[in-house]
């Protein structure tokens, strides 16, 4: 099913510029061409802007990403991928075939789920003085699992030749690898995934380094 895009406001997202999940949003926009406006959320200034009530009141979980579309107000990144890859026109973010399709999302989900809540922002604030080797252990553990994955399912990108969600979560997982100093090139798959994705216009104009809020000792 296909909205009607005509007469409806630009979607809004409020995310933060290094958030993975906002991130994962912005490129999905990206590749489907999708135009919308951002608002940004500081995660570290005035204690977290998304803890305030009004930030409360648009995600309950007081996480990024929050996107307003199409008169709703929808959270948790791969939900939001979802509902823009069944509602908008564009390149397909999940392959028709089931399988592949399946595929996508145990990689997704392997990466949303498995590896990058675990190394957010939050949990590395209740871990204190060890959170650097917590959240290499948690990506290092994850991406063993993921790298003989991927030897199964990838072509030129992470199932097939087609970009899809899996690659959309992909790329900002590395991004928070190098962060926080994993040895990449452990991961000879990833790593190559990775730099190929990286060529692409979607996900340049999406990288933190380039987002209304990315301070300006970070910008490209």
């Amino acid at each position: 099913m296909h909205v009607s895009l005509r007469g409806l406001a630009k979607p809004v997202l409020h995310g933060y510029f290094r958030s993975s999940c906002s991130w994962r949003v912005r490129i999905a926009f990206a590749l489907k061409g999708i135009e919308y406006d951002q608002v940004p959320v500081n995660l570290i200034r005035d204690g977290g802007q998304q803890l305030t009530e009004q930030y409360k009141e648009l995600n309950p979980m007081q996480q990024v990403p929050a996107v307003e579309i199409d008169g709703v107000t929808l959270s948790q990144s791969l939900a939001v991928i979802q509902y823009i890859d069944e509602t908008r026109p564009g390149p397909r973010l999940l392959p028709v075939d089931p399988i592949k399709r399946a595929q996508v999302r145990l990689i997704s989900d392997l990466i949303a789920s498995g590896i990058q809540p675990l190394q957010n922002l939050y949990v590395l604030q209740k871990i204190g003085a060890e959170k650097v080797q917590w959240a290499q252990h948690f990506i290092d553990r994850g991406f063993q699992a993921l790298e003989p994955i991927l030897r199964q399912t990838a072509g030129k990108y992470c199932v097939g030749d087609e970009i899809s969600m899996a690659d959309i979560c992909l790329v900002p997982q590395v991004y928070n690898a190098e962060r926080f100093k994993v040895d990449v090139s452990q991961y000879p798959l990833i790593k190559r995934l990775h730099q190929t994705l990286l060529e692409i216009d979607a996900f340049k104009m999406s990288h933190p380094s380039c987002q209304p809020d990315t301070p300006v000792d970070l910008r490209a």
